[in-house]
């Protein structure tokens, strides 16, 4: 079989590995992919992944048996809904069933009419009302977009002052296009992702991860796409893993399925372990980003029988997911001024070295007159293998350590905290 996965960043090079480790052997292309991904995968670099139309024709043309979405935007533009409709199978969300993700407000609604715990929240619809709104509300609280917005749309504000400097942004810069912004209780405790598949009726969860949102060590700084994670997380095992599955994915996948929107692919649940339970924080739609990168490595079931499964009503229905032993430790290495900006055309070097060690995951990089050079904002993704937490975090800050380009940036705390609670 021949299987396309459109996106170019961490999360499809750590998805073309997966799939690459299938029994089936499928014939692998990455529209438009990366200079890591040229390595396992045929790069269509000329198809951007945000144009629908040119991800249906590369899939026609190329005789494409299953397009697998990556990033969110082409699925809450509808690249599945397009993908089936020209008769060629595609992993993912229906564009009606993607608005978990590309609507705050609306997984408000729905995690509500589902009794899914999340955090109290108010649904400010205009800049006039979130201002008048934010005088009264208790602090800290979070501001979020409505829209997508590249895990940049979510703001902790410790005053009324900060929560109207974000209000303005959030309604007036471009870059969010947002009409409703989300204002919520700050939860405290623990972040958690659990990912699961699911097929518009079963949820077949996977292993839990924990990721780094932060730019700086000790979780200081703006927030990120993501600066590092790891795999599994200590004190959730299977069975809690399943005890969260029934009481948050099970539910609006049931949901959605009488709405007559089925959820079919992965629902991501963004969770904080406070200490009443477990409070949805956010959906996605999609293989997070860097989570993907420490949970696939582990992963032994075969990733493209679970993704075929998954599109047909009920294909889920007693399967599982297993993975190894093996713990995962997931290093983020950004380019000089990233999250604000990002630095492009610096040459990479230590990669082979690297490779020696660990997976190493290409997210923002280009080939350029036979050099590999960062071309994005978070450039790399490390990520070390071990029977400990201790072993895989050892391999994979080593790993990192033997690369090097002008104004890399990493933190040094990913997985401390695993480390210190298996160790005690």
């Amino acid at each position: 079989m021949r299987v396309l996965v459109v996106g170019g960043g961490g999360r499809e090079h750590a998805i073309v590995r997966a799939l690459r480790r299938s029994p089936q052997s499928p014939e692998l292309l990455c529209a438009p992919g990366n200079a890591g991904i040229a390595a396992d995968a045929t790069c269509l670099d000329e198809v951007d992944a945000g144009d629908v139309e040119a991800i249906v024709s590369a899939a026609r043309s190329n005789d494409v048996g299953l397009v697998v979405v990556g990033p969110e935007a082409p699925l809450v533009a509808g690249a599945v809904d397009a993908l089936e409709q020209a008769g060629i199978a595609a992993f993912g969300p229906s564009a009606g069933a993607a608005r978990l993700e590309g609507s705050k407000a609306f997984a408000k609604q729905l995690m509500a009419e589902a009794g899914v715990p999340t955090a109290s929240h108010t649904i400010l619809r205009d800049r006039e009302e979130a201002l008048q709104h934010l005088s009264c509300a208790p602090y800290p609280a979070v501001l979020k977009a409505d829209g997508l917005a590249a895990g940049k749309g979510v703001i902790i504000c410790q005053s009324e002052a900060e929560a109207r400097e974000a209000v303005e942004v959030f309604f007036t810069e471009q870059r969010f296009g947002t009409t409703e912004v989300v204002l919520e209780e700050f939860l405290e405790g623990e972040e958690l992702s659990l990912l699961a598949l699911c097929d518009g009726e079963n949820v077949v969860p996977l292993a839990p991860a924990q990721d780094y949102k932060r730019i700086f060590d000790g979780d200081e700084g703006p927030n990120t796409g993501g600066m590092g994670s790891y795999s599994p997380v200590p004190g959730i095992d299977t069975e809690r893993v399943e005890e969260i599955a029934d009481s948050v994915h099970q539910p609006i996948v049931e949901l959605m399925a009488r709405r007559g929107d089925p959820f079919r692919g992965v629902l991501y649940a963004g969770l904080m372990l406070t200490a009443e339970g477990p409070r949805v924080l956010e959906f996605n739609v999609r293989f997070g980003d860097p989570e993907t990168q420490a949970v696939l490595p582990r992963l032994d079931s075969d990733l493209l029988e679970l993704c075929l499964a998954s599109r047909e009503a009920g294909g889920l229905a007693g399967a599982g997911a297993s993975f190894s032993d093996d713990w995962a430790v997931t290093v983020v290495l950004a380019s000089a001024g990233y999250p604000e900006s990002s630095s492009k055309g610096d040459v990479i070097s230590g990669l082979d070295e690297a490779a020696a060690i660990a997976e190493v995951i290409h997210a923002g990089t280009a080939r350029r007159d036979g050099e590999i050079v960062t071309a994005g904002g978070r450039v790399l993704n490390v990520t070390g293998l071990g029977p400990t937490p201790a072993d895989a975090r050892e391999r994979a800050y080593d790993a990192a350590g033997r690369i090097s380009f002008d104004g890399m940036q990493m933190r040094s705390d990913i997985a401390a905290r695993a480390v210190e609670r298996v160790a005690g």
